[in-house]
């Protein structure tokens, strides 16, 4: 008996295991859950069912699984050990696919709700900027205010300037 030198850990003993593409393996077990539930293999199976027990019975040359058809339960059960866990990991890897597609959803509509609200803001910040805006109606008035406003200055002008030119002509010396 020989001694290791690290007793900290348990002896590793020789492994056996099997090596296997765990995709394609998923791969095959979806195949198999889908051919399981079709309609097809429905039919099928009951045809192949009718044709053993028909034989069973009808026949005393063929009859290999006499009453109460044990080969034929035998059969059935195989296949029912194998197709409950394929179909069990077909379906969790359906779950996984819809739980990526789930993930990957409420991050587009989460970057959808981002740009919906910037957009809002932009949306929100052009109408302000508009708001400031003169429109052609303000433009408009302030026009006509400030025609207004000139002609009485130039009404004004022509008044003072009146008056100034007969005062001027008032002091002037007249030829007498």
């Amino acid at each position: 008996m020989t001694r290791r030198s690290d007793l900290s850990s348990p002896r590793q003993g020789r492994k056996f295991s099997l090596h296997y593409d765990p995709e394609q393996f998923g791969q095959f077990s979806e195949s198999i859950a889908r051919t399981l539930g079709t309609a097809r293999f429905l039919v099928l199976q009951t045809g192949i069912v009718i044709v053993w027990i028909s034989l069973n019975v009808a026949s005393a040359v063929l009859r290999w699984d006499k009453y109460p058809f044990i080969l034929l339960n035998l059969a059935f059960s195989t296949q029912a050990a194998y197709a409950a866990p394929l179909i069990l990991l077909a379906q969790n890897r359906q779950e996984q696919r819809d739980r990526l597609q789930t993930d990957n959803d409420r991050r587009v509509a989460e970057r959808t709700q981002a740009d919906t609200e910037f957009l809002a803001r932009e949306i929100a910040s052009v109408r302000v900027a508009l708001g400031d805006m003169i429109t052609s109606e303000t433009l408009r008035d302030n026009l006509m205010r400030l025609t207004d406003a000139t002609e009485r200055m130039a009404n004004r002008l022509d008044e003072i300037e009146a008056q100034s030119t007969k005062a001027t002509s008032l002091d002037e010396p007249r030829g007498e």
